[in-house]
């Protein structure tokens, strides 16, 4: 059985390399059978391509999302730094 903190290098070169996600700044921590995900990005659908992109370099193990979506607004004033 492959170690831990190799799966999660796995999956996490997987999430940063793949087309589809192209991301770098999401936790990966494997417990057992169980693969938890975390960290923050700017939409649903990114968090979804995320899990789905870690279920397929990790099939055998369970994938639990847990990164929340932060909406990017733009500023609703200037904001005056003195």
């Amino acid at each position: 059985m492959e170690a831990p903190q190799y799966v999660a290098a796995r999956v996490q070169e997987a999430m940063a390399q793949d087309g589809r996600t192209h991301e770098l700044g999401i936790h990966v921590d494997v417990r057992g059978d169980q693969l938890f995900l975390r960290g923050q990005v700017s939409g649903a659908e990114q968090r979804d391509r995320l899990a789905e992109v870690a279920r397929e370099a990790a099939p055998d193990l369970h994938v639990h999302n847990e990164i929340n979506v932060v909406e990017i607004t733009e500023p609703r004033e200037v904001e005056h730094l003195d």
